[in-house]
């Protein structure tokens, strides 16, 4: 808005200049001679010259000018908070926020008539979503969420080409979609947004410090291949006004048996990081489960079996629930090898114990079969099986071919004609062990099926350091080659008596699969006692993007490269160039017994990981950042893709969603994309929280079954709701600095309002205000010189 001073009648400017400098002559020759002090006279003299400059400039007539809102032309809006967070009661208050916010919001506040006089007033209430109220008498405060962001951007679209004049804001200022209202606000005072967000002036409801509660803020969810802790479960735990107390942290699974405690010290410190827990978790089923992790203070854990006994704010954030997946297998692992050897035993032998892996085995015992042979008078079978049970041995296809046998297979199909030749029957398996065999074993089209295993079908591919190996299987200029991590072409030389000793890199002190003991300590200890290795297939280096897991230290303390990995396309490769890992069995402690076959079990484990399978799903959950809102639809979709791996299309794609507190399971048919092939969406709405179950089932075009998969998620928007319990005044502060607005004082409402005609509008009018004929201005004249008056008589002047 634009102001201005203008004078009426600048022609009475000379009498009012020729009066005042008059006057001024006469107050100092009357008070230098006036019998007082120095001090009296001079003030005496200011308060009449006051006075009369006064009514000198009223001569004038002074105008003020500009413009200002006209009155019923802008729209402003009234938001206020509707969550739950606000039945809370802070620390030493006698009402609770919901309370506070009721008398603020009344009809007959001075503040709201003022308001409803300049402008037209529109009134709305947001929890999980945005709604127009026509009385804020009838808030319940019951919302399940704080969905500030959606509410501002569709506010800001709804009003979008229209005059309004700006929104008051009264919040407590916590928000469950955090991180979309800060990008929101940024990109509006960037003007990058498609939404430009109306001058916002927040109303801070609640204090700094809210009675005493503890909470599990976040909950994280960590796998990986490491034998005795596959999972991970790290939780931050926040507790206010129960510093120096014991918390106790416990994990319970779903049938709500405790799996694990653990005790912290509160502080209570807003600045202080968040305490944190973390629980490693074996699932005892594979697939989806679920677990409880919840905190009290110690000695009151029996508040939740009656939460009217509680002493804290709420009970609402002290439990978060947790989805865990550990995959559904078996996964399938191809082992191809030159010839028996004591690798394959021990890998077989570790596996055994793995009922989510299948191993199956493809091992030359002979280069060729002899084409004479002499036999005894009752045999008449090859010489090469004598001493094997009829019903259990290979037959081959004729003399002078490989002898192969087949090990693990699930029936006399599988594997019937040796290595794989075509996409389908190799991409049924999770990942391809190569061990002591040459490249020549291979065809030129199998090798491109391996390179394509790994690159499209996002298979693992490990190459394990036997006699026949890397350099010496002549692997370089090989597309096997292409996908190894090592470069195999000019090798150093070796030396003859070379013994080798194993130690981590730093990634590999980082990769859980590739450490047995969970405590550094001990596992330095465990690698100073394995045995010195003497077969090491050595490389010139490992490629670009390729890291260092394991290095061999030699006799002349040089570490050379002993298990390299790498991603390469959709899958990973690795290279354990140790040709000699059957030592390590060899000598060993009883107490490390099972080093060796552990090691095994996590390599294979990490191998598989992350493979594609046929059927995946995926749940997507609202919001720009996953937020947790009750009642907002929630995307699942499922990837489907034929034996070849390719996107599969005309496929039946059925979910079965179960969970949540009395909810019946609920059948939904997927329906294909039109973002990418092979992907089939749905959407489903939990209506109630809880732990959730979607089962996906997959048919072909045929009718034949691809696959099913299974998925898990949880839906605690309470939990979010108080995750933070004080007044947030940092986010309301940067609401208001970026949208051009001002954080307002509730008590300073009455005169905030009446500065609004005079602030930024889209529809104004000019006004002009005579200043000089104001009772304000007289009585400050009349006051100046009856108060020199009085002086005088006081004092005795004349």
């Amino acid at each position: 808005m634009s102001h201005e001073l203008v004078w009426g009648a600048l022609d009475w400017s000379m009498v009012a200049i020729i009066g005042g400098a008059t006057m001024a002559a006469l107050l100092v020759w009357g008070y230098l001679r006036a019998p007082s002090s120095i001090p009296t006279r001079v003030f005496a003299a200011v308060l009449k010259a006051l006075g009369v400059a006064i009514l000198a400039v009223c001569l004038l007539e002074p105008l003020a000018s500009g413009t200002r809102v006209r009155p019923g032309a802008n729209s402003f809006v009234i938001l206020a908070d509707n969550s739950q967070s606000m039945v809370l009661r802070d620390q030493g208050a006698d009402h609770s926020r919901a309370e506070q916010l009721q008398a603020i919001l009344k009809e007959t506040t001075p503040w709201s008539a003022r308001l409803r006089e300049d402008f037209e007033v529109r009134r709305y209430a947001y929890d999980s979503q945005l709604r127009a109220v026509s009385d804020f008498a009838a808030l319940a405060f019951d919302g399940g969420a704080s969905a500030l962001a959606a509410s501002l951007e569709r506010l800001a679209r709804r009003y979008q080409g229209r005059p309004l004049a700006g929104v008051l804001l009264f919040t407590d200022g916590n928000a469950t979609d955090a991180e979309l209202l800060d990008r929101l606000v940024t990109a509006s005072a960037q003007s990058a947004g498609a939404v430009r967000l109306p001058r916002i002036y927040p109303v801070l409801i609640g204090g700094d410090e809210p009675a005493g509660d503890t909470s599990v803020d976040r909950v994280s969810v960590t796998q990986t291949s490491f034998e005795d802790a596959p999972v991970s479960l790290a939780a931050q735990i926040h507790a206010s006004g129960y510093s120096g107390r014991t918390l106790l942290v416990q994990l319970l699974d779903e049938a709500g048996e405790e799996v694990e405690r653990q005790k912290v010290v509160a502080i209570d410190d807003p600045a202080a990081p968040r305490l944190a827990v973390r629980f490693p978790v074996r699932p005892r089923e594979a697939g989806v489960s679920f677990y409880q992790i919840r905190v009290a203070a110690e000695g009151e854990e029996r508040q939740f079996e009656d939460p009217t006994k509680t002493t804290e704010a709420t009970l609402a954030n002290n439990v978060r629930l947790v989805a865990v997946d550990r995959g559904q297998g078996p996964y399938e692992v191809l082992y191809v090898s030159g010839r028996p050897n004591w690798e394959y035993k021990f890998l077989r032998r570790a596996l055994e114990e793995d009922d989510q892996i299948r191993l199956v085995g493809l091992v030359r015992i002979a280069k060729r079969e002899p084409k004479f042979s002499f036999r005894s008078r009752d045999e008449d079978t090859n010489p090469l099986f004598r001493g094997f049970d009829p019903k259990d041995k290979e037959q081959v296809e004729q003399y002078d071919q490989p002898v192969i046998v087949r090990l693990g297979t699930e029936d006399e199909v599988e594997l019937r004609d040796g290595f794989p030749k075509a996409p389908e029957d190799l991409y049924r398996y999770h990942a391809i062990v190569l061990d002591d065999l040459e490249s020549e074993f291979f065809t030129q089209d199998q090798m491109l099926l391996i390179k394509d295993f790994v690159r499209q079908r996002g298979g693992g591919l490990l190459m394990l350091g036997g006699q026949e190996s890397f350099k010496n299987g002549k692997f370089e200029r090989t597309p096997i080659g292409d996908v190894l991590p090592v470069y195999l072409d000019d090798l150093p030389p070796v030396p003859p008596d070379a013994r080798y000793q194993l130690a981590l890199s730093r990634e590999g002190w980082l990769a859980p699969w590739v450490r047995l003991r969970s405590e550094e300590n001990a596992e330095r200890v465990r690698l100073r006692a394995m045995p010195p290795f003497q077969t090491l297939n050595r490389v010139r280096g490992v490629k670009p993007g390729a890291t260092i897991l394991v290095s061999a230290t030699t006799n002349e303390g040089r570490a050379v490269p002993a298990v390299v990995e790498q991603r390469f396309g959709r899958g990973r490769a690795g290279a354990v160039l140790i040709g000699d890992l059957w030592r390590w069995s060899l000598r060993r402690a009883a107490k490390d017994e099972e080093d060796l076959e552990k090691s095994w079990r996590q390599t294979i484990r990490w191998l598989v990981g992350d493979v594609p399978k046929r059927v995946e799903i995926d749940v997507d959950r609202p919001g720009a950042s996953g937020e947790d809102v009750l009642g907002a639809p929630i995307t699942l979709s499922v990837t489907a893709r034929d034996e070849k791996y390719s996107p599969l299309e005309n496929a039946a794609v059925t979910i079965r969603v179960s969970g949540g507190p009395h909810a019946k399971p609920l059948e939904l048919t997927a329906e294909p994309s039109d973002r990418k092939a092979g992907v089939y969406e749905t959407t489903y709405v939990p209506r109630q929280p809880g732990a959730y179950r979607a089962h996906a089932t997959v048919k072909a075009a045929d009718g034949s079954d691809v696959g099913d998969v299974h998925a898990g998620w949880t839906s605690e928007p309470a939990a979010n709701e108080f995750r933070e319990l004080r007044a947030n005044r940092e986010v309301l502060q940067r609401i208001a600095d970026r949208t051009g607005g001002e954080v307002v004082a509730a008590k300073d409402l009455d005169r905030f309002v009446e500065t609004l005609p005079t602030r930024a509008a889209e529809i104004t009018e000019p006004y002009v205000m005579p200043l000089w004929h104001r009772p304000g201005v007289f009585l400050l004249a009349i006051a100046c010189l009856v108060a020199e008056w009085g002086l005088r008589r006081w004092k005795g002047l004349p």
